[in-house]
C-alpha cells in the first residue's frame, strides 16, 4: 500500500540545483527538504499537494516548498501513460550559499521561498511565459548561463501577481513529533478515496487504536479524519462536474460515496450549492 514517503534527492555537488526531466509519473505521494519547480509539458491528471487537490494538464506550473507533501498521478488511460513530460527543477533554500537569499537585492526571491510552503501554482501570461524559458533551460549547456537563467525564473515567479496558493493548512512533513504518521495516513487516503477508506485500517498503519488516532489526527490537522475524506472526494468529484459530462450519480459512485442523497447533502454542505446547480453556474460563468 502506498504512503508518503521521504525522497533522498541523487546527488548534484557539480550544480547548485538539479534540473531533470520526465517522462513517466511514477513517485508516489512523497516530500523533500529541497524546494521543487515543477513544469507539465504533457498529460494531465490529478495534482496533490498536501490537502490540497486538482487536475492538472499540459503548462501546469507549481513551486512546492520544503518538506510540503505532493505527487501528480497521471488519468488511468494506456495511451494517457505512454504521452506525459514534465520538467522538474529542485534545490535547497542555500543552493547559492548560506547567506545568498539574505542579501536585500534577493527579498523577494526569499519571499517567493517563504511563501512556497502552501505550493503556489503560476498562472496564465506567468505561466506561459516559465513554461518557454523552463524548455530552453533544460536545453541550455552552460552552467553559469543555466544558474543565471534560473534565478531570474526566480525573479519573474517571485513578482508575478499571477497565482494561487493550493495548501493552506501548511501540511508539512516536519510539523510534527511524528510527521511520517500523518503523511502514511494522506498517502493511503490518496490512493484509496475512490473506494471504501476504514478508520480501523488507517489507525493501523501508523500503529495506533482507533479512538487514539482520531485524537491524533484532529490535534495535528484541526479536521477529523472523515472530514478529509470526504473533502478529497467532494474535490474530485468537483473536477469531474466542471470537467466532464457524467452524471451525478456516476460521480457519487465513482467517488467512493455509497448513497445518493448523502452525497448530495455533504457535498451541498461544503459548497453551500446542489451538485447539479454548482454545474450549471460554473458552465454559466465561463460560457
Amino acid at each position: 500500500m502506498a504512503r508518503a514517503a521521504f525522497e533522498a534527492l541523487d546527488p548534484y555537488n557539480d550544480n547548485s540545483f538539479l534540473l531533470r526531466e520526465f517522462t513517466e509519473f511514477t513517485a508516489p505521494y512523497h516530500f523533500h527538504p529541497e524546494h521543487e519547480l515543477t513544469l507539465i509539458v504533457k498529460g494531465k491528471g490529478n495534482r496533490y499537494v498536501g490537502n490540497h487537490m486538482d487536475v492538472y494538464s499540459c503548462g501546469d506550473l507549481v513551486l512546492i516548498g520544503s518538506n510540503l507533501p505532493h505527487c501528480w498521478k497521471i488519468e488511468n488511460n494506456e495511451e494517457q501513460d505512454k504521452d506525459v513530460a514534465s520538467v522538474v527543477v529542485q534545490f535547497n533554500n542555500d543552493f547559492l550559499g548560506t547567506d545568498f537569499l539574505a542579501k536585500p537585492e534577493l527579498s523577494q526571491i526569499l519571499h517567493l521561498l517563504e511563501r512556497s510552503k502552501h505550493g503556489i501554482q503560476f498562472l496564465n501570461n506567468t505561466a506561459e511565459e516559465i513554461t518557454k524559458r523552463l524548455i530552453l533551460l533544460a536545453k541550455q549547456p552552460n552552467s553559469f548561463k543555466r544558474l543565471i537563467e534560473f534565478l531570474e525564473i526566480l525573479y519573474t515567479l517571485a513578482i508575478s501577481k499571477e497565482y494561487k496558493l493550493l495548501d493552506k493548512q501548511e501540511t508539512k512533513a516536519h510539523q510534527s513529533a511524528k510527521p511520517e504518521r500523518i503523511n502514511i495516513v494522506l498517502g493511503y487516503i490518496i490512493d484509496n478515496y475512490k473506494d471504501e477508506i476504514l478508520l480501523d485500517q488507517a489507525a493501523a498503519l501508523v500503529n495506533m487504536t482507533p479512538n487514539a488516532f482520531c485524537k491524533y489526527y484532529k490535534k495535528t490537522t484541526k479536521k477529523t479524519f472523515i472530514e478529509t475524506v470526504t473533502d478529497y472526494r467532494i474535490n474530485y468529484a468537483i473536477q469531474q462536474l466542471v470537467n466532464s459530462d457524467k452524471s451525478i450519480s456516476d460521480i457519487c459512485f465513482e467517488n467512493g460515496f455509497g448513497d445518493l442523497s448523502h452525497f448530495y447533502k455533504l457535498f451541498k454542505r461544503k459548497m453551500k450549492l446542489s451538485p447539479l446547480k454548482y454545474r450549471k453556474e460554473f458552465r454559466k460563468d465561463i460560457a
